[in-house]
């Protein structure tokens, strides 16, 4: 198909960004009723971890775990080091807090998961 040929066609929508970390749907299913009961988050229990899943993952890492930054459901930098904090303080996490959700993090954060 030549691309005059597609112009005026709908495309389908992208897909929404998740951001699992390495979970599985069955793990982040986990995370969210985790959130949904104790943090707030009133979306879909569909093991996709999305913005709205973050916002609520950001809600409990603020505070004694140390994430300050804006609730806007963008796991970068900043709430990755705060997840990091708190795996390391309860879920095994034994590398750097330095907001790479590399290996380590992940199969913390599935520790985490699985509780």
């Amino acid at each position: 198909m030549s691309p005059s040929s597609t112009a005026g066609v709908a495309q389908p929508a992208a897909a929404a960004a998740t951001h699992n970390f390495g979970l599985t749907t069955a793990e982040a299913k986990n995370v969210q009723r985790f959130l949904a009961e104790y943090w707030d988050y009133n979306d879909s229990i569909d093991g996709q971890l999305g913005t709205n899943s973050w916002k609520a993952m950001q809600r409990f890492l603020s505070g004694i775990w140390g994430y300050t930054g804006a609730i806007d459901g963008d796991p970068g930098t900043n709430t990755v080091k705060a997840l990091q904090r708190m795996l390391a303080a309860q879920w095994g996490y034994t590398g750097a807090i330095d907001g790479d959700p590399g290996s380590g993090t992940q199969a913390a954060f599935k520790r985490f998961a699985d509780s």
